[in-house]
């Protein structure tokens, strides 16, 4: 069992850290609004810091996972910061769906302080988090990887190491981009049918068995048929995702058409006050 200091306890971070506690892991909890720290505590056990360098200290390993690169920059860099507080020989395992050039700005940072390195983005949202069965995709130092694995495994179903520092969130960056996809195709094609005048719900149980059958399909379809978003991954995070995807996509020269598309009817989405819906309300742009 490892000593953890875990930052950031969101819609995502507060299961994953109560996971972690009740694996048998001895967890200290840090959020920028304490009162979540205080019912996590209550919650869980555990134990509270008042600081990401006091949730740090002493930890076998350290995890955040907060909104975007400044907010990871905020928690972990600085006097009062995660990096400042790890021991050497810990393990920094930053969660976050970030950009991979911090990733690796993390790696050296961390290296200079003989603390191990991990980028890590998960994918499964909300109720992967809560059920324990996320997605992890892992870049860094296969050793070091090798001694965070088994104690990520308290809340993933499949944790996977795809390359250096950097690649995790690389990783990540090529899910976004396939989900976008998936949810622009998925609902052009209920919007069509609804027009159609088709039973939906009969078709979506038709399709999914075959080759259109996606994870989307399974959990989105019938609540796009309803019309119901209130729930999920939020379109805000979603653009935030596709903007790091596409400025990586412009740094390597890689093309992102339909994503740089998708990224745009997410802008339609905010204009209209969907900035918290679940990203398959793509469809309203169609069903108006």
């Amino acid at each position: 069992m490892a000593s953890i200091g875990f930052i950031g306890l969101g819609v995502m971070g507060y299961p994953m850290a109560g996971h972690l506690q009740r694996a048998g892991h001895s967890v200290t909890v840090y959020n920028r609004t304490a009162s979540k720290a205080e019912a996590w505590v209550a919650e869980y056990g555990g134990a509270g810091a008042h600081s990401p360098r006091q949730a740090a200290d002493n930890a076998d390993v350290v995890m955040t996972i907060v909104g975007a690169d400044d907010d990871v920059r905020a928690v972990v860099l600085g006097d009062d910061g995660a990096l400042a507080g790890a021991r050497e020989g810990a393990v920094l395992v930053d969660h976050t769906t970030a950009s991979a050039d911090l990733a690796r700005v993390l790696h050296g940072l961390c290296r200079q302080r003989g603390v191990g390195f991990v980028d890590a983005p998960v994918s499964g949202g909300e109720s992967g988090a809560h059920a324990g069965s996320l997605t992890v995709m892992c870049g860094g130092d296969q050793g070091v990887f090798d001694a965070v694995s088994s104690v990520i495994d308290a809340y993933a179903v499949a944790v996977t190491r795809v390359g250096g520092p950097g690649a995790g969130q690389l990783c990540k960056m090529v899910n976004q981009v396939c989900i976008a996809g998936v949810l622009q195709g998925l609902s052009e094609g209920i919007s069509l049918g609804l027009k159609a005048g088709l039973e939906m719900d009969t078709v979506l149980g038709v399709i999914s068995k075959g080759a259109a059958g996606s994870w989307q399909m399974e959990n989105r379809g019938r609540s796009m048929v309803a019309d119901e978003f209130d729930f999920g991954f939020a379109v805000d995070w979603m653009r935030k995702d596709l903007r790091i995807a596409i400025d990586q996509a412009h740094s390597v020269g890689a093309a992102l058409p339909v994503a740089a598309l998708v990224d745009q009817f997410y802008s339609r989405i905010q204009a209209r006050g969907g900035n918290r819906w679940d990203t398959s309300s793509l469809i309203r742009l169609l069903s108006d």
